[in-house]
């Protein structure tokens, strides 16, 4: 199956989660890029995690390994944006969609943290459950 594939075939809230996810750190590059360093790099980690994620599938398919491609990503730039928080106004729509991107990302991060530890650990199972 192909990754599209195996996602769809997954319950509805996670479909529905990766869709936001995906949606919020795309919105970086339609809304905001022009204007805000921050979303240029949320935009660079994305453009960077869609090669690295279809690489990860390719070699291992559908596992929890796949959490990888964000731990290495999505960290590095959840701890840029927490150092530029001060400068972030929350009441501008940038602000309220730079706190929704951190926390949805953070998030996943947790959850990926954790499909990756129990992937070591052994459990390569499906993505999530």
């Amino acid at each position: 199956m192909t990754f599209h594939q195996h996602l769809m075939s997954q319950p509805t809230w996670v479909v529905i989660w990766v869709f936001w996810l995906v949606f919020l750190n795309i919105a970086s590059a339609a809304v905001f890029a022009w204007r805000h360093v921050e979303a240029r790099w949320v935009l660079a980690a994305m453009l960077a995690n869609m090669p690295f994620m279809n690489l990860l599938f390719s070699y291992f398919d559908y596992t929890r390994i796949l959490g990888l491609s964000h731990i290495i990503l999505w960290t590095p730039l959840l701890i840029y944006l927490w150092q530029r928080r001060q400068k972030i106004q929350l009441k501008t729509p940038f602000g309220i969609y730079i706190h929704a991107l951190f926390i949805s990302n953070f998030i996943s991060l947790i959850i990926d943290y954790i499909d990756v530890i129990r992937y070591l650990l052994g459990d390569i199972g499906i993505v999530g459950s």
